[in-house]
């Protein structure tokens, strides 16, 4: 089973990457959980998911606390909310647009910094910024395949929503890209 936190403000997409990794499972036939937690928190507050993805049935959609394997953080709040909660060995994707430099990070997690705010604009996509991280995640990790994730990205805007926007693709490739460079 992978367990997933996805968090950072209201209105940054969070929850849309969430929903986007729990339909890319769904189409690879896993069973999925999308647990959202936002409330009087969204547009501008905490806001966060769990996403958990098994090749089995799942018990319960809450992540446990030091079970996470997979931690997708767009600002210091989600960090400081949420790093405990990553198993050692675990992945922390931290978006450093927004997170300062000189912070300090478990020393038992890889941490893959992509500034992803930054890319989304260069793109001319600022709402973006969740799929940067989302390329990320996809290259960083080797639960997810980085073509399907893209795929799964278009299907998720241009099929459920009707929208398509070259751009998604575009930022989703550079944070693929960053993250395998860094990663070597």
């Amino acid at each position: 089973m992978t367990e997933i936190i996805c968090s950072g403000f209201g209105g940054q997409g969070v929850l849309t990457a969430g929903l986007i990794l729990a339909d890319a499972a769904m189409e690879a036939g896993k069973y999925v959980t999308w647990y959202p937690s936002y409330g009087s928190e969204m547009r501008g507050g905490t806001a966060n998911c769990n996403v958990k993805i098994s090749s089995e049935e799942i018990a319960s959609p809450y992540c446990a606390d030091g079970e996470v394997d997979i931690l997708f953080t767009l600002n210091n709040a989600a960090i400081d909310k949420f790093e405990h909660t990553l198993r050692p060995g675990g992945l922390l994707l931290v978006n450093s647009s927004l997170v300062e430099p000189e912070r300090k990070y478990r020393e038992d997690v890889t941490v893959v910094k992509v500034p992803a705010n930054d890319i989304a604009a260069e793109e001319g996509n600022t709402h973006g910024v969740n799929l940067v991280m989302l390329g990320a995640l996809a290259a960083a990790s080797a639960d997810f395949d980085a073509g399907e994730m893209c795929e799964a990205v278009d299907y998720y805007f241009y099929k459920k929503k009707g929208k398509k926007y070259p751009a998604n693709a575009a930022c989703f490739k550079r944070g693929a890209a960053l993250a395998a460079e860094q990663l070597g």
